[in-house]
């Protein structure tokens, strides 16, 4: 292998393990947090200790995994100038704009009122203490949509210009690259994603502990409402966010058309141009060589997504990249991207999140009677009350074992739907780094060795399989713990003031700055 295609392969597979690593904490970050925000707010409105349970059992998953992310995504920024030196010289003044505005805005919000949400229970008013989560939820969608506006531009590159005495990119309007359909369409899509993604997280945990109390093998009455609440709520949450998720995708892959055709051609292995254009749902066969000795298509859907019609042409991955050819130079295969991979990533994304919106859906739909944990006859004074899952009218489908299960296996659906996704949205961009502006070639850091690269490739991958182990083992003791029903709600409501005269003068003050 050549050694500049060595430096750029052993740097890209540094970047993509690291950067699909961190993004299965980021949904989860940005979901959770409003769903733990959405509990808490009905605790205060209602008083009902199970949203209290509920609550403190989902911030704690939450602040494991904001942990972890906050961790593992460090490592990215430093990767700019560590493997993309070429890279942050030439479009740092624009790229370093919006991660500035995440670092001094959104990570402001998480990093300070995070901090107020875990010590304040005790110390806050409930509705202060409320503000304090619902900012940290709002303070993960800026961040989410400040790194996108980044992104978004590297696909559709707005508001700079070339400076001809450096030959550099100059940020001529921030607002524009803030709010370019790419970016906007783009963060609608991630955000609904992640949605998706926390709510399955809160459907498999749930369906876990209520298949076990149906079991006969947890009796405690007030996790098990904490639970079936939260069962519900992750079901409709889902359902709500696998719609927008479809809508979006549609939505931005309409706009990829139009700026970016060739990832879109390649994510159908569409290699002559059509007219109308079929929509392949698999294939069998090499469909890197353009034929497939079996394909299951559609007809007119791709046009459909390209352009809503059903008859309009699409163009193919040879047309597309002899024009590309034209426009930049080079050979057209220069501008083809591994069609294996995007082609079956942007399939796999597909399913994975559209299998946990259906089983959503189906679950929502067979939960809709009640059912509830009723006491049975005590044998003892002192003894508490064994517990068994009854019905109001019939036996529930959901309720049957596996139901249960496609409930917990669910969870990871969507965290596998991201993924692939982001691999898709990357893979299927090359040769560039910057759409038209720069080749993936052209920005890695030129004085850093093969050696070195492989040195850190080696350390980081190793470092984040132990991190992989330790969250997957926090997150599993924690989850399967379950709320912790012996802890009860504060028995007021603490106030702003300091400690009355007639407490001890040293007493801390319940708040200060």
């Amino acid at each position: 292998m050549d050694l500049a295609v060595a430096h750029e392969t052993i740097s890209r597979w540094q970047f993509g393990i690291t950067t699909v690593y961190h993004f299965l904490f980021v949904p989860l970050t940005i979901s959770l947090a409003s769903i733990v925000a959405g509990l808490q707010t009905a605790w205060v409105r209602t008083g009902k200790e199970k949203y209290f349970h509920a609550t403190k059992f989902w911030g704690r998953l939450f602040l494991i995994n904001i942990a972890m992310g906050v961790v593992t995504g460090i490592v990215q920024e430093f990767q700019f100038g560590m493997n993309w030196s070429d890279y942050s010289r030439f479009v740092g003044d624009v790229f370093g704009a919006p991660l500035a505005m995440e670092a001094l805005i959104a990570f402001f919000f998480e990093s300070t009122f995070i901090g107020l949400w875990i010590f304040g229970w005790d110390r806050l008013p409930k509705k202060v203490h409320l503000a304090c989560i619902w900012l940290v939820a709002i303070g993960t969608a800026l961040s989410a949509y400040f790194i996108l506006a980044a992104n978004s531009w590297m696909q559709h590159p707005v508001g700079y210009k070339i400076d001809p005495a450096t030959g550099k990119a100059q940020l001529t309007d921030i607002v524009r690259v803030l709010t370019q359909n790419t970016t906007v369409v783009q963060v609608f899509h991630t955000l609904t994603a992640a949605f998706l993604t926390g709510a399955a997280f809160v459907v498999g945990i749930a369906s876990y502990h209520l298949w076990r109390a149906k079991r006969g093998k947890e009796a405690d009455r007030r996790k098990t409402a904490a639970m079936r609440t939260s069962l519900r709520v992750g079901l409709a949450i889902a359902v709500v966010a696998g719609l927008g998720t479809a809508i979006s995708g549609d939505t931005l892959g309409k706009v990829m058309f139009e700026q970016q055709p060739m990832k879109m051609a390649a994510a159908e292995a569409l290699w002559d141009t059509q007219a109308p254009a079929p929509f392949s749902v698999f294939a069998i066969g090499d469909v890197t060589q353009g034929h497939n000795s079996v394909e299951l298509e559609i007809p007119g859907i791709l046009s459909f997504l390209a352009h809503n019609d059903f008859s309009s042409s699409v163009p193919g991955i040879n047309d597309t990249a002899a024009a590309e050819a034209a426009k930049y130079g080079g050979q057209p295969e220069d501008y083809i991207p591994n069609i294996f991979v995007t082609y079956w990533g942007f399939r796999l994304m597909i399913g994975f999140g559209m299998t946990s919106f259906v089983a959503a859906l189906i679950g929502l739909w067979t939960t809709r009677r009640t059912f509830w944990l009723a006491p049975e006859h005590r044998t003892g004074e002192d003894e508490p009350p064994k517990l068994m899952l009854t019905k109001k009218r019939e036996m529930n489908v959901f309720l049957t074992r596996w139901s249960w299960r496609i409930g917990i296996l669910t969870m990871g659906f969507p965290l596998l739907a991201n993924s692939f996704g982001w691999i898709f949205t990357e893979m299927g961009r090359q040769p560039w780094v910057v759409f038209g502006l720069m080749r993936t070639r052209d920005a890695v850091s030129p004085n850093v060795t093969v050696g070195t690269q492989v040195v850190g490739l080696a350390t980081l991958t190793a470092l984040y399989a132990i991190l992989a182990v330790i969250e997957v083992r926090l997150l599993a003791k924690y989850a399967a713990a379950g709320p912790d029903t012996s802890e009860r709600p504060p028995a007021k409501d603490p106030t702003l003031r300091g400690p009355s005269d007639d407490e001890d003068a040293d007493q801390p003050l319940a708040f200060a700055y």
